[in-house]
Formats: structure tokens, C-alpha cells, sequence
């Protein structure tokens, strides 16, 4: 298992999250190709998009069926947003693009709910790795994050 893969299983152990990390033969780097391997619709997706904010990082996760609306983010935040370049998701929050989960993150990392994954029970979230899922309740996931969904889906 890859040191990515490993931070996500240890964190759910570490929690008692009701979650496995599943690394299959087929990339899920994006929403599209995760629901053809997991054979669910693309919208059970729970993509991670990486923002830069000033020297902070944000990550919407959000419905695969979803794209983030800039506008509603900056109003959020209060400041301008822009899109996080590959490495500069890998330094910032310790993976690859599509392979960046939920949590955990590195120190500093902001992570936003969007209020379109209260339609489902589960969702499928990247896992460490572009090929590593987890299926996980909405609700433990806001649990772990620590945060309430806020509308910032277009």
C-alpha cells in the first residue's frame, strides 16, 4: 500500500470511521473514470478540488456531477482564489492530483463541504492514490472534517 493510501487507512482506523481503502487495477483519477470502476453514478464521486487562498490551501470536496462556482468560493472566503497547479497540490496537501482525499492533509489545509453530498448516505472519495477509493457515510465525513456543507456548487 502507498504512503498516501496508508495516511487515509491509519486516520480511519485512528477514528473509528466505517470506511476501507480499496486500490484497484484502474485509475479513478477523475470522477468519470471512478464511477466506471466502482460502477456508481459519477454524482456518488466525492471529488477533492484544490484552491490556493493567499498562503492557504482550500479543498472543496463536492459531487462528481458538480463544479465548484469561483464566485460563491471567493464570496466565502473573502478573497481572491485561484486553481492549484499539480505540485503545488502534492506540497500543499501531501498527495497527487486525484488521488487527493478528504482528509487527512497537511497542517494548514482548509477543507470545504459542498452541500450537494447531502443527496446520498455514502459517497466514494479519493483514498492517497489515483487508483484508492473509500466508500464513506456523508455524515462521518463531516464529522471528520469538522465542518457543516455550504452551497458552493454551480
Amino acid at each position: 500500500m502507498s504512503k498516501g493510501s496508508m495516511r487515509v487507512t491509519d486516520l480511519i482506523k485512528e477514528k473509528g470511521i466505517d470506511a476501507q481503502v480499496i486500490t484497484l487495477g484502474d485509475s479513478t483519477r477523475t470522477s468519470q473514470l471512478a464511477a466506471e470502476a466502482l460502477g456508481c453514478t459519477i454524482a456518488e464521486i466525492a471529488k477533492s478540488v484544490v484552491f490556493l487562498h493567499g498562503d492557504s490551501s482550500v479543498i472543496v470536496v463536492i459531487s462528481g456531477d458538480k463544479r465548484v462556482d469561483m464566485r460563491k468560493l471567493f464570496a466565502f472566503l473573502g478573497g481572491k482564489v485561484g486553481n492549484a497547479d499539480a505540485e503545488t497540490v502534492r506540497e500543499k496537501t501531501g498527495y497527487v492530483i486525484g488521488g487527493v482525499p478528504p482528509f487527512p492533509h497537511n497542517p494548514g489545509v482548509i477543507v470545504l463541504l459542498d452541500s450537494s453530498l447531502n443527496r446520498f448516505d455514502k459517497v466514494w472519495a479519493a483514498a492517497g492514490t489515483p487508483n484508492s477509493v473509500m466508500r464513506l457515510s456523508v455524515r462521518e465525513l463531516a464529522d471528520t472534517v469538522n465542518r457543516g456543507f455550504i452551497d458552493l456548487a454551480s
